[in-house]
């Protein structure tokens, strides 16, 4: 059985569930999110939790009945106080800028490149190198902050490129000079 699955998902005060058949819709403060379960799995509201069951015994139906309250769970989190990712822009001359809805990304190519924010996703820079993704969705903050970072991944060698605020770029050394 599944672990995850078993547990429930616990519903803060603010939050408000819609379950309609396999659809259920999920509103809190920050905005409002739907999903579509999976006709193998049965969801079920019961004082102010929410319950994942498998309706067969299968070993897929049951690794998606984790996966199932996973998501709920951040459905849940998400309208209630919302996911962030930041994002370092690293590099002599690279520089984010923000414009309406289109972050501007000077990082070394010969025009700067712009990337269009989809529905959903607000971004804030700090300073000229702190891109900060913010969204009620973490599926969506997840893909929009892939999609900035792989414009220029990080090089090993100097750490050029745009990451993650907590991740670690692993060093190169560089080529020994010739003796």
């Amino acid at each position: 059985m599944s672990r995850i699955g078993k547990q429930p998902v616990l519903i803060p005060s603010g939050v408000k569930v819609d379950l309609n058949g396999q659809h259920i819709s999920i509103s809190g403060g920050k905005g409002k999110l739907d999903r579509e379960i999976m006709p193998e799995l049965e969801v079920t509201l019961e004082d102010q939790q929410i319950l994942v069951a498998n309706r067969d015994n299968s070993k897929r139906t049951n690794a998606f009945r984790g996966l199932t309250r996973s998501l709920i769970n951040n459905m849940v989190v998400g309208v209630d106080q919302g996911f962030k990712k930041t994002l370092i822009v690293e590099g002599v001359g690279y520089k984010a800028n923000m414009a309406g809805k289109v972050l501007t990304l000077n990082v070394g190519y010969s025009n700067p490149v712009e990337f269009a924010l989809p529905e959903g996703i607000q971004i804030s820079v700090d300073g000229s190198n702190k891109i900060i993704v913010e969204s009620i969705d973490k599926e969506l903050l997840g893909l929009t902050a892939a999609r900035i970072r792989e414009i220029r991944k990080p090089e090993p060698y100097k750490g050029k490129g745009i990451r993650y605020e907590d991740e670690h770029i692993v060093r190169k050394v560089g080529k020994a000079g010739a003796a």
